[in-house]
C-alpha cells in the first residue's frame, strides 16, 4: 500500500466524551451526516489528515472543502483491513485506500445470531488524531494515529485484546472499554468466558491493560457493544443473547465498577412472541437517558440512569420497521435514529420529549442484498452513514456496502447518491463490519 497525499481539515469539536463506529444484528424480522466541515475542533485548532490511496501513483485531487472521512472494516479472515472514504457532500463518496490492521477478522457461514452482532467495532478519539479497531478472529486491538501521512500504526499495535474475539471499543478519557465477545467460530475449541475489561490509552496510542479491570459473563451471552455514557465515566453493555443490561462505572484508576445487570421487564413482552434480546444503545447528548433497541418485538426501550449508571426503566416505544438493531441520537439531542435490519430501514423519532420519543418517519434504504448494521452521524447533524453487510448465503458482493444518507432540516431522511460498494478483495468469504467518521456519535 502507498500511502500519499495530505489534506487540511478543521473541524469542531463538541464536548461528548462517546466515540463510535459503528455493529449489527441477524434476525429475519433489525451512517450518518456530515463531519469534517470548515469548523473550529478547539479555538483555531488544525488537524492534518493524511490518508492512503491504494495502488496509486499520484496524489488524488482532493476538494479542500472535503465533509467527511469515513473508516469501515473489512473484517476479512485472510487478513482485516480499515477502508478509508470520502465524501465532499457533492456525490457518492470515494474510495481513498486501504491499510492493514495486523490481525484478521471472523466469518461464521451459518449467519446465526450472535457472531456478527456487534457495534463500535471502530472508533476515533474525540481530537481525530488516534482510530482504534478490533482484529476479532485474532484478539487484537489496532491503533493508528492519523497524520499527514496517512494511517500509521502506533508503537506495539496491535495489543492483545485481554480476551477472545473483541468485538466493540468505546472511550472516555484515557481509558478504552473493549467488548471480547467469545463467538469466533475459528476459536471455538479454546472457548473462554465473554468479558469487559479496561486499558490505558497513552498520549501515542499504546495500550496497557488495567489490573483487575476485566469483568467476565455468561457463556453464550454474546456481549455486544460498550457505549460509554455521553457526559459520565458510565460504560452501558447489551448481553445479547443473555438478555441482560450491563452498567459499569469507571473508577479513577480505569477499573470497571459493576453494577447488577438488569434483564428487560417481563410486561413488555405480554401478547408478543420473541426473546428478551436487547441489543443497539445510545445515550442522549445532554440527559441521563438510555435508548434500547428490542430487536425481536420491534420497540425501542427508554431509561434513565444515575451517576453510577444504575438504570430505571421509563417505557417502551414501538418502531414500524422490522427488528432494529442500532440506533444514533443527533449531537443536538432532537432526532432519535433506529436502524432496522429486518426490513432495510431507519425508524426517525422526535425527541422534543426525551423520554417519549415519537416517531415521524420510516425510510427504507435502497437494497445492497445486504443486511444494515452500524451507523454513525457526523459532526454537522447532517449525514448519517450506516454500514451494510453480507447477512446471507445468498447475498451478493455488493451486499458489504455503506449508504450515505442525508439529514434534512427537520431531521429526516433522504438517500441521494446509490450505497457505496466496499472494495474488499473475494477470495474469501467476507462480511464487513463496523463504520465510524470524527465526532461520530
Amino acid at each position: 500500500m502507498k500511502q500519499i497525499g495530505s489534506l487540511i481539515i478543521k473541524t469542531k469539536r463538541r464536548a461528548h466524551r462517546q466515540s463510535l463506529g459503528s455493529g449489527r444484528c441477524r434476525l429475519t424480522f433489525a451512517l450518518l451526516p456530515r463531519s469534517f466541515q470548515i469548523v473550529k475542533w478547539r479555538p483555531l485548532a488544525i488537524l492534518l489528515v493524511g490518508l492512503a490511496m491504494l495502488g496509486a501513483t499520484q496524489a488524488p485531487a482532493w476538494s479542500a472543502g472535503v465533509a467527511d472521512l469515513i473508516w469501515l472494516e473489512s473484517n476479512s479472515t485472510a487478513g482485516n483491513s480499515i477502508l478509508t472514504f470520502k465524501n465532499d457532500g457533492s456525490g457518492s463518496p470515494t474510495f481513498l485506500g486501504s491499510t492493514s490492521a495486523g490481525g484478521i477478522g471472523v466469518f461464521d457461514a451459518t449467519f446465526a445470531l450472535g457472531p456478527f452482532d456487534s457495534d463500535q467495532n471502530l472508533i476515533v478519539n474525540p481530537d481525530g488524531t488516534l482510530l482504534f479497531a478490533v482484529n476479532s478472529g485474532s484478539n487484537s486491538i489496532a491503533v493508528f494515529r492519523i497524520t499527514s501521512n496517512g494511517l500509521q500504526a502506533v508503537e506495539g499495535s496491535p495489543f492483545p485484546s485481554g480476551g477472545s474475539d473483541p468485538v466493540s471499543l468505546g472511550l472516555n478519557h484515557n481509558i478504552l472499554t473493549v467488548v471480547n465477545k467469545d463467538q469466533d467460530p475459528a476459536q471455538n475449541g479454546n472457548l473462554v468466558q465473554p468479558n469487559y475489561t479496561t486499558f490505558q490509552v497513552s498520549p501515542n496510542g499504546e495500550l496497557t491493560p488495567v489490573d483487575n479491570s476485566t469483568v467476565s459473563v455468561a457463556y453464550g451471552s454474546s456481549p455486544s457493544q460498550a457505549l460509554i455514557a455521553a457526559e459520565r465515566p458510565v460504560v452501558f453493555g447489551a448481553d445479547f443473547l443473555g438478555g441482560l443490561l450491563q452498567s459499569f462505572r469507571i473508577a479513577e484508576d480505569g477499573r470497571l465498577q459493576q453494577n447488577p445487570p438488569q434483564a428487560l421487564p417481563d410486561f413488555v413482552f405480554a401478547g408478543l412472541t420473541g426473546g428478551h434480546l436487547p441489543l443497539g444503545m445510545r445515550t442522549h447528548p445532554s440527559q441521563q437517558i438510555l435508548y434500547v433497541d428490542i430487536t425481536p418485538i420491534s420497540q425501542i426501550a427508554v431509561y434513565t440512569y444515575d451517576e453510577k449508571g444504575v438504570l430505571s426503566f421509563v417505557r417502551t416505544v414501538p418502531d414500524s420497521g422490522t427488528a432494529p438493531c442500532w440506533a444514533v441520537v443527533n449531537h443536538a439531542g432532537t432526532r432519535l435514529y433506529a436502524t432496522n435490519t429486518g426490513d432495510n430501514s431507519i425508524a426517525v423519532y422526535d425527541l422534543k420529549d426525551p423520554l417519549n420519543p415519537v416517531q415521524i418517519q420510516h425510510f427504507v434504504m435502497a437494497s445492497t442484498t445486504g443486511a444494515v448494521f452500524s451507523t454513525v452521524i457526523d459532526q454537522t447533524d447532517q449525514f448519517i452513514y450506516v454500514s451494510s453487510e453480507q447477512g446471507s448465503s445468498t447475498a451478493t458482493p455488493a451486499a458489504n456496502a455503506f449508504h450515505t444518507l442525508k439529514v434534512n432540516s427537520d431531521g429526516t431522511l433522504s438517500e441521494p447518491f446509490s450505497p457505496t460498494v466496499l472494495p474488499i478483495d473475494g477470495s474469501v468469504p467476507v462480511r464487513a463490519q463496523g463504520i465510524t467518521v470524527i465526532g461520530a456519535r
